[in-house]
């Protein structure tokens, strides 16, 4: 008995400048990125929040932790509107 040797078609194309694939993946890794800092900054907010309530830290760290998640999670919704607008 012999098998065919069948070479299904693949979805992916290559990964070239000016692709749609390469489009997504840089849209798909600012994504992961933005998604990492917001985290990052909600549990230092959170955590320097605690020590500025309890005396130990500076009001000062939790102000940047603030930011900080503000900037990662206002640019976290700009890169799904981003997203959706361009249909990737």
């Amino acid at each position: 008995m012999t098998r065919e040797n069948t070479s299904r078609p693949s979805d992916l194309g290559p990964l070239e400048p000016g692709t749609r694939q390469r489009a997504q993946l840089s849209i798909r890794i600012a994504d992961i990125a933005w998604t990492a800092l917001s985290v990052v900054a909600a549990l230092w907010a959170v955590l320097a929040t605690v020590d500025a309530v309890r005396g130990t830290g500076s009001w000062a760290y939790c102000a940047v932790a603030l930011v900080l998640l503000a900037v990662g999670l206002t640019m976290r919704i700009v890169g799904i509107r981003r997203r959706a607008r361009t249909g990737l």
